[in-house]
């Protein structure tokens, strides 16, 4: 069961996520919240699987939450999920950067919220489609690099997993990965799992960001 908390200062917006993450069969919504600080106290108290919240939100927004609850200093990360009406690149970037798992539109489809609740879940990072290729681009021209650079990460990845960093910077799912290396697709989930704490990344998400952040991947290549 997937145990979420939800954070949205909209009391509409906020029953309605509820109401359609409560109704799948493998979710169970264990506490809301109108806004961040709220969300933050019941995230550490609740320890969810995962929490969506809204950015824009009265006496801590969404993004300083995300960071107090999955940013780099934090020793015991809750997976966040970033909801947003706005696709404003200070909010996208400004997620991500907090250390978010996902971003998406409240526009989407009912269903790909609910498969982004079970992506970031699973520890798969997850990013609203038409965002993607800009993000990417943002993130390789300017923004500032992981802590650990390039070269200090391939110092530290085997051989296998900076094949198959290569392979997920490309876009690649674990079984398109498993099918190309002709591994069990067990075998790159345990890879992956050996390589992102490696990088100082904390999700599939992350580690693609650090792979175009760092010229692993340049933009148009993907």
């Amino acid at each position: 069961m997937i145990r979420v908390v939800i954070a949205d200062d909209q009391p509409l917006a906020r029953a309605g996520l509820a109401a359609l993450l409560a109704a799948e069969p493998d979710v169970d919504v264990v506490g809301t919240a109108s806004d961040g600080e709220e969300a933050v106290a019941l995230a550490r108290e609740l320890r969810p699987d995962v929490v969506c919240l809204d950015v824009r939100m009265p006496v801590r927004d969404g993004i300083s939450a995300a960071r107090e609850l999955c940013g780099p200093d934090v020793a015991e990360p809750v997976p966040v999920l970033v909801l947003t009406t706005f696709d404003l690149d200070e909010y996208v970037f400004g997620a991500l950067e907090a250390g978010a798992s996902g971003f998406l539109l409240k526009d989407a489809e009912p269903d790909q919220i609910v498969h982004a609740v079970r992506q970031v879940a699973a520890g798969l990072g997850t990013l609203d489609q038409a965002l993607t290729h800009r993000v990417i681009r943002e993130f390789a021209g300017r923004r500032r690099l992981q802590p650990v650079t390039w070269q200090r990460g391939a110092d530290l990845l085997t051989a296998r997993e900076r094949d198959i960093l290569l392979l997920l910077a490309q876009g690649m799912s674990n079984e398109d990965i498993a099918a190309r290396l002709v591994v069990e697709v067990s075998t790159v989930k345990s890879h992956l799992a050996r390589m992102m704490p490696k990088l100082g990344v904390r999700s599939r998400l992350q580690a693609v960001v650090w792979a175009y952040q760092n010229r692993v991947v340049a933009v148009g290549e993907e």
